[in-house]
C-alpha cells in the first residue's frame, strides 16, 4: 500500500510541476563554429599582394606557367573541406576582353544547376582595381567566383569549391565564412 501511493503522489507532482508542452525535437543541427578572421598580407613573390584570412586558410601551390604569364594558386580552407582556386594572367595588347568573356562564361556553366546568380560590381579607383563577384545559389559546383583586374596589366579570377557533394543547404554556412575572405581578398588587392 505504501508503495501504491508513494507512487501516486510522485505522479501527481510530476504532473503539477511542469506546465510546457512535450515537443520533439529537430534530430540534429550542425554546431557550426568558425573562429573569427585574422586577415593579413599574402608573403609570396608575386606581382600582387592581397590579405589573406590566416585563421583558416593557407596558400599553397604556386605553379608558373606561360613565362609567368599566368600563375594558379589555391587557398585552402582544411577544416572547410574547400578551396579558392586563383589564376593571375599577364594582360598582353587585347587580350582583356577574351578574360573578361572566360571569366564570366565560367560562372554561366553552373546554371544547369544553379537556383540564381547574382552578381555585385567591386570598383576601387584609388588601387586600380575593378571587377565582379558571383554569388552562385543552389547545387552548384562553385558558390562563388570573381575576378578583378586594373584593365591594363594584371586579371585575377578565383574560384570557391568544396570537397562534397554539392547540397547549397549544407554547405551554406562556410560559405558565406569564405565569401568574406573573396571580399577581403578584392578589397585589399594591389598590384606591383
Amino acid at each position: 500500500m505504501k508503495q501504491v501511493s508513494c507512487v501516486l503522489i510522485i505522479a501527481c507532482l510530476q504532473l503539477l510541476s511542469c506546465n510546457e508542452v512535450a515537443v520533439p525535437k529537430p534530430k540534429a543541427f550542425l554546431s557550426l563554429e568558425y573562429p573569427d578572421a585574422v586577415y593579413k598580407p599574402i608573403e609570396a613573390n608575386l606581382p600582387f599582394t592581397f590579405k589573406n584570412n590566416v585563421a583558416l586558410s593557407k596558400l599553397n601551390a604556386i605553379k608558373y606557367s606561360n613565362n609567368g604569364r599566368t600563375i594558379g594558386m589555391e587557398l585552402h580552407y582544411p577544416k572547410l573541406k574547400s578551396t579558392v582556386f586563383l589564376t593571375y594572367k599577364k594582360i598582353k595588347k587585347s587580350n582583356l576582353t577574351a578574360y573578361l568573356r572566360d571569366a564570366q562564361n565560367l560562372t554561366q556553366k553552373h546554371t544547369i544547376k544553379a537556383n540564381e546568380i547574382s552578381q555585385d560590381a567591386f570598383e576601387n579607383h584609388e588601387q586600380k582595381v575593378y571587377g565582379m563577384y558571383y554569388q552562385v545559389g543552389g547545387d552548384a559546383a562553385s558558390q562563388s567566383q570573381f575576378y578583378v583586374t586594373d584593365s591594363v596589366n594584371h586579371f585575377l579570377t578565383g574560384s570557391l569549391y568544396f570537397y562534397t557533394k554539392p547540397n547549397y543547404d549544407s554547405i551554406l554556412p562556410a560559405a558565406a565564412y569564405v565569401k568574406k575572405d573573396i571580399a577581403k581578398i578584392m578589397e585589399t588587392i594591389k598590384w606591383h
